[in-house]
């Protein structure tokens, strides 16, 4: 219970750098699920191509990657409200 009061905050983040840091971690989830997106549609096409299976269907593959492309718009999102909010907290500073 004490755990998810802390969570429940007035301020999301710490400080600048924990902001910067959200901003990194989200940009590299993003770009992970992005890229195995890109790879499993890849894979779909290479294994409708040749008429095989490559571990799954191709129907699979493709699911997966409607699955990762969805993923990696969760990420994307959080990074949008990182950036905001450290644009909001730099021009308080001026």
């Amino acid at each position: 219970m004490c755990k998810m009061a802390n969570m429940l905050q007035d301020q999301p983040y710490k400080n600048r750098e924990h902001v910067i840091a959200e901003i990194k971690r989200c940009a590299m989830a993003s770009s992970v699920s992005s890229f195995l997106s890109f790879l499993f549609v890849l894979i779909g096409i290479i294994g409708d191509a040749l008429n095989t299976t490559l571990g799954l269907t191709s129907l699979a593959w493709f699911l997966l990657a409607i699955f990762a492309a969805i993923h990696s718009i969760v990420p994307s999102i959080h990074l949008v409200g990182a950036k905001h909010f450290l644009g909001i907290e730099t021009e308080s500073k001026k």
